[in-house]
Parts: structure tokens; sequence; C-alpha cells
């Protein structure tokens, strides 16, 4: 199935139902008196989180989803029958927007999570409303109200909480391979990632993370070169980054220090906040080195990059360093977990935040 992460719909909830402006009119009863329903509502348009989709395909074709209106009131005291609501299924992790006013009408980040897009309009009054001891005859009655009607931008962000960046041919897809489950297409030239891809680390029984590939970036990404800025948005819900990057490359024009800087740039291009989250360099390809000389390569990177964050080398191809790189982002993110749940404990206690601040 092709990977799709956007798209644009149009909802069009249905109108409500007309009243309905009827007299009684029965033998023997001379004097029956107002009978016209109400009008039905009309159906509302709802998005529905379904972790078994993970790809917006089904919206890149269907474009327009309009429900059904309200059926009109009728005499005899019959209410029109209320329009049947459309449920639209979409992936954990969509965002969707209001593209004319630009606000974020729903995050579905959990299973089942049910929002509405477009609420259908209430169904109008029948005459029954407006009988009183003065006007026994009413003629009065209301039309159904309109629909609500949005052009709507659909955006999916995997759900992950590891996210690899790099330039392409890094590793990043040969190391998603060695740590978890997932099979993403490993090759020897530029952009084999053309879509992002998750995958399962387990560390125990019940111990356990989720990482995201996305294709590589290359300098000049924000103006369009390679395949731009467009799965960027897969890692801002990610908690850390590792920035992989090829210490070894084949070519020896190839400046590796350089092409990380690019990246460090083309990130904070696209979003100063993804720019600000914790990243930590992995250097990899530490197989390519002499092992006298891997130590000080290592040394002279970091140097020259001026990098202050965590620094670890791996070799995705063998292996080598993969299984302690993954047990540090596990007690990283245990320990960020803790950090949340004693902030949700301790969230009348301003000493807790007072303290917090002053580590």
């Amino acid at each position: 199935m092709k990977f799709i992460d956007e798209a644009r719909i149009e909802v069009i909830a249905g109108d409500g139902g007309n009243g309905s402006a009827s007299m009684r009119r029965e033998k023997f009863v001379p004097f029956g008196g107002p009978d016209g329903g109400d009008g039905g509502r009309g159906g509302s348009i709802y998005a529905l989180a379904d972790r078994n989709i993970n790809t917006l395909i089904d919206y890149r074709f269907a474009r327009k989803h309009i429900a059904p209106r309200g059926e009109n009131g009728r005499g005899a005291d019959c209410y029109g029958a209320a329009g049947k609501d459309i449920v639209l299924r979409m992936p954990v992790g969509t965002t969707i927007n209001d593209m004319e006013t630009g606000e974020l009408i729903a995050d579905l980040t959990e299973h089942d999570q049910k929002l509405c897009l477009a609420e259908g309009g209430n169904g109008g009054w029948g005459n029954i409303h407006f009988k009183s001891s003065t006007n026994r005859a009413p003629r009065q009655k209301t039309e159904g109200r309109p629909g609500i009607r949005r052009m709507l931008q659909l955006e999916l962000k995997v759900l992950a909480d590891i996210g690899l960046l790099g330039m392409p041919n890094a590793g990043k897809s040969t190391f998603i391979t060695a740590v978890s489950n997932a099979k993403p297409k490993i090759a020897d030239y530029p952009f084999t990632t053309l879509h992002p891809n998750l995958g399962v680390v387990r560390i125990g029984p019940a111990k356990s993370f989720v990482i995201a590939d996305i294709p590589g970036l290359i300098e000049g990404a924000a103006e369009g070169a390679g395949l731009g800025h467009q799965f960027l948005r897969h890692l801002q819900r990610t908690g850390l980054l590792l920035h992989i990057v090829d210490i070894a490359p084949f070519d020896e024009t190839v400046n590796p220090v350089k092409e990380a800087q690019a990246i460090i740039k083309e990130l904070e291009k696209y979003d100063a906040q993804l720019h600000e989250k914790p990243r930590w360099l992995v250097l990899n390809k530490i197989d390519m080195i002499a092992e006298e000389e891997r130590t000080q390569r290592t040394a002279e990177f970091v140097k020259q990059l001026k990098w202050k964050g965590p620094v670890h080398t791996i070799s995705a191809l063998s292996g080598q360093g993969c299984q302690s790189l993954c047990l540090a982002i596990q007690v990283y993110l245990e320990s960020q977990q803790k950090i949340v749940e004693d902030a949700i404990e301790h969230a009348h206690d301003p000493r807790f935040f007072q303290d917090t601040n002053d580590m």
C-alpha cells in the first residue's frame, strides 16, 4: 500500500429538516388544532482514530464527504427522521486543521478517539410549538438549520518515542533493522527510504519503545532539494532524536562534520521547537575505522562539530554498540516518564516546580 501522510478533504454535514405546519383533520374532531411535527436533525461527520490504519490514502481520492439531511416533519405529530452520521476512520497520529481559519480541530492520539468534524443542522419546529391560548391555529413553522461545511487539511504524524535523523546512506535503515522488527528497504544509493518506517525495540518482556526512520535530509532541503522537509513532521511527536552520522564515508571528498552541520541547520530552518528537542549524536560505521584510531577520530569529530550532548559509537551492520545504545535510550525514556508522573502527582504543589526549575 502506498504511504500517504497528507490529504485535503471537504466535509459537509446534513441540513436539518423543515418543520411542518399541519392541522388535525378527522371525522368528529371539528377543532383538532395544530399537529405539525419537527424536522429531523442533519447527519454529523466524525473522525475516529483507528490503529489498524497507517496511511491517509483513502482520503487522497475520496475528497468530499456529505452527510444526509434530516427528514421534514409531517402532520399527525410525525417528527422527521434524523440524518445518518458519517464516521471517517483515520490513522492514530492524524491532525486535522481547518484550511480557512488555520484552527486545529482535532489531534487523534489514541485508538478509538472520536471527534466531531462537522455538526449537522438542527431540525425546524412544527406549528405545534406555536399554539397558545390566543393563537389556537398557528401557521408558523421554522426551516431546518444548515449543516457545517469545512475544508480540512489532514496530516499524519507517526507516534514514536525515538526519531532517526541523518543524511541519505548514513545507516538509519540498517540501524532500525538491527535493533527492531522493522524491515525497510536497504540499498547502496541515496533516498532508498521513501517513506517513514516504524519499528518496536524490545529491551525486556515489559520494556520497549518505538523508533521512527524517515527519509534522509540533504543540504538545501528547505528549498526543496532531495525529498525536502515533507517528512520532518513525523519527528515532532518523538521524545528524543538520534542524529546518525557516517563517520567513515567511502567518498574521501565527503566531510562528515559539514554534513552533520548541514542537517542541524536544516532542522532549525524547519522548526525551532524540533531543533531544541533532545538530540544524541550517533557515529555509525565505526567498524570501518581501525580499532586504534577510533577514539582519536571520534574525539576530533566531536571537537570540530562543537557537540556538547551525548555521543555513541556504533556499527549498525555488525551490531557493535547497538545494544548499549538501546539500553541508554530505555533508561532515558524511563527517567522522562518519571518526571512526568511526579509532575502530575504534585500538580497542586508549587514547591515541586520551584525545586525542579532550580535543578
